[in-house]
C-alpha cells in the first residue's frame, strides 16, 4: 500500500496537473488524419450521433475490433490518437477493425449517475459495449466476440476498468500512463481534479467518494476478472524524456511549464501502473505484459510506440 508521505505526493501531483491542463489536445482542423474513415454513429443512451474514425478490415469473414479511447481533453471533432499518432495508418492491413471514437473528455468513458450541466449526459460504457458494437458488426462485420479496449490517461484507466467489467467482451486490454487504482486516496482526489478541470461535477460521475460508484469502477478491486485475458500496462518514469530535452531541469532549454504539464502526472501514473502490476501478478492465468520504461513523460510518443508494441504482443495474439 502506499506510504503516507506517498499518498500526500500523489495526490499533490496529480492535483497540479489537473491544475494545469496537462498532456492537452488543441481543436484539431476540420478533418481528421489519414487512415480512417469517420462515420457517425447514433446513441440512444446519449441521445446524440458521436463520430467515430474507423480502420475497417475489409472483407473476408467476422473481424475482431480494437476500441481505441483518447484522454482526458479529447476533442468532440477529433482524437489525440490521430493528430498526435500515426496509429491509424499503422492498423491498416492489420486483419482487425479499429475503432476510435471523438468525444468524451473529463467522462473517463463511463456511465454517469446523472446527467452534468457542463459535460451533458456520459454513457459511454453502454455506447462502447453495446451501441457501438452492434453498428461495428452491422457496418463492419465485427464478430463480436474478439475485442479489445485500449486508453492512455484517463483513458487508460477507462480501458481496464471496461474490461474488468465487461471481461466476456473484452479479450485484451492496454493501458498507457493510466491510473487503475481508482480508490485509493491520493487518486481518486486526482480523478475529481481532473473532471473538475474538465468543468464537471464528479459527484455526478461516479457519487460521493468513497461511497456510490466508485468502488465498483476500480480496476484495481477487480483485477480477478481479468483471470485468462490479455493485458498490456506501461508507463515511464517521469524522470527525463528522450524526446524532449525541455522537460529536463539540467538542460538548457529547460521549459518549467512544459516540465509542470508532462512530469508530475506521470510520475503517479507510474506508481498507479505499478501498484496495479503487482496486484495482477497475483491473478491466475493472466497473460500480462508490463512496459515501465527508466525514462518517460506524459505524451504521445510513448504512448504510439507502446501502442504498436501492445498490438504485438497483446492484442494480435488474442485476436489471431
Amino acid at each position: 500500500m502506499l506510504t503516507r508521505a506517498r499518498k500526500r505526493l500523489v495526490a499533490g501531483l496529480v492535483a497540479l496537473v489537473a491544475a494545469t491542463g496537462a498532456a492537452a489536445v488543441a481543436a484539431p482542423a476540420a478533418h481528421a488524419a489519414n487512415g480512417c474513415t469517420v462515420e457517425s454513429v447514433y446513441s440512444n443512451a446519449m441521445h446524440r450521433s458521436v463520430p467515430v474514425c474507423i480502420v475497417s478490415a475489409g472483407g473476408g469473414g467476422p473481424k475482431p475490433t480494437l476500441y481505441l479511447l483518447d484522454g482526458l481533453r479529447a476533442p468532440n471533432n477529433n482524437s489525440g490518437w490521430l493528430i498526435e499518432t500515426d496509429v491509424a495508418r499503422y492498423m491498416n492491413g492489420k486483419g482487425a477493425n479499429v475503432a476510435i471514437p471523438f468525444g468524451g473528455g473529463g467522462s473517463f468513458y463511463t456511465d454517469w449517475e446523472r446527467a452534468d450541466p457542463k459535460l451533458g449526459v456520459n454513457k459511454w460504457e453502454t455506447f462502447l459495449t453495446r451501441e457501438l458494437p452492434a453498428y461495428m458488426a452491422r457496418k463492419h462485420n465485427s464478430d463480436n466476440r474478439r475485442n479489445g479496449v485500449a486508453g492512455l490517461s484517463m483513458s487508460g484507466t477507462s480501458a481496464l476498468n471496461l474490461a474488468s467489467r465487461h471481461p466476456g467482451f473484452y479479450q485484451a486490454v492496454a493501458s498507457y500512463s493510466g491510473y487503475p487504482t481508482v480508490t485509493m486516496p491520493g487518486f481518486n482526489q486526482g480523478i475529481q481534479a481532473s473532471v473538475i478541470e474538465m468543468g464537471g461535477n464528479p459527484v455526478n460521475m461516479w457519487g460521493v467518494w468513497p461511497a456510490g460508484q466508485w468502488a465498483a469502477n476500480d480496476p484495481f478491486l477487480s483485477a480477478n476478472n481479468l483471470a485468462g485475458h490479455h493485458v498490456y500496462v506501461s508507463s515511464g518514469t517521469g524522470v527525463g524524456s528522450k524526446y524532449d530535452t525541455s522537460v529536463n531541469p539540467s538542460s538548457a532549454d529547460f521549459d518549467p511549464v512544459k516540465f509542470a504539464q508532462m512530469v508530475p502526472l506521470e510520475v503517479a501514473a507510474s506508481t498507479s501502473s505499478q501498484l496495479y502490476i503487482g496486484r495482477l501478478a497475483v491473478v491466475p492465468g493472466v497473460k500480462l505484459t508490463t512496459h515501465i520504461t527508466p525514462d518517460g513523460v506524459h505524451w504521445w510518443d510513448y504512448w504510439q510506440n507502446d501502442f504498436k508494441q501492445s498490438w504485438n504482443t497483446t492484442f494480435a495474439p488474442a485476436f489471431f
